[in-house]
């Protein structure tokens, strides 16, 4: 079975970084872009970040450019999201997902759109408060 695993939420004060990570199980990444999505009570879930296949490309909501960093180490099978100077809106449920799609470094590799998502992973809480 296809999943992810995603880990290393918590609460922090505005201001701190957080690290979140997902490991894939039931399948390898590397031939897929992996995407961070998130979801803040009453809220949609949005697209935070993505990254390709070979880690070229990459993309970030405008709301977190400058601050997050998407990165992949294929050979652990694992992503990451490195987050930095967090802000208090930055409190949502972080979710990892692929889409599964061959696309390589190319346009199409990202951003993934969230109804073209073939696998989610159980979310992460982060809580940015003082």
């Amino acid at each position: 079975q296809m999943q992810f695993v995603a880990s290393g939420g918590g609460l922090v004060q505005p201001g701190e970084s957080l690290r979140v990570s997902c490991d894939a199980s039931g399948f390898t990444l590397d031939r897929y872009s992996i995407g961070w999505f998130r979801q803040a009570p009453g809220k949609e879930r949005e697209g935070v970040s993505c990254i390709s296949s070979s880690g070229l490309s990459t993309y970030y909501a405008d709301s977190v450019k400058g601050r997050f960093i998407i990165s992949r180490d294929n050979a652990k099978n694992t992503a990451y999201l490195q987050m930095n100077s967090l802000k208090p809106e930055d409190t949502a449920v972080y979710y990892c997902a692929t889409d599964l799609g061959i696309h390589g470094d190319s346009r199409w590799a990202c951003p993934l759109r969230r109804e073209s998502v073939e696998v989610w992973g159980q979310g992460t809480l982060v809580t940015v408060s003082s």
